[in-house]
């Protein structure tokens, strides 16, 4: 896993152009706010919602916590939930090998 993981991080430093910019304490906060008021909203009414759903995240992701995830999952009733261990926010790409292949097998199926 940690291969992966500095494969990955070793390929974003490679990359030098059209890269994404920081983001500034601002935005960040802007972004913080903005989460936290639509937490406060009522939840929507997920169950009217039947196409199939994967719902893929990392078992430390500090952006989505995963009980969020498995939140969504329950709440959607053709929902499949793959939890990515000792991943975080970019669990997907930690695991991309993995991922690939489940979406491809979920994708299949449908």
């Amino acid at each position: 896993m940690r291969l992966l993981r500095d494969q990955h991080e070793q390929g974003l430093k490679e990359r030098t152009t059209d890269r994404d910019r920081a983001m500034s304490p601002v935005a960040y906060s802007s972004q913080l706010k903005a989460i936290h008021r639509w937490g406060l909203g009522r939840p929507h009414d997920l169950s009217v919602i039947r196409q199939p759903v994967l719902v893929a995240n990392g078992d430390s992701d500090r952006m989505v916590p995963s009980k969020n995830s498995a939140d969504l999952a329950r709440r959607l009733p053709n929902a499949e939930l793959v939890i990515y261990p000792d991943a975080g926010h970019g669990g997907i790409f930690q695991f991309h090998e993995q991922f690939v292949e489940t979406a491809v097998e979920f994708l299949e199926r449908q």
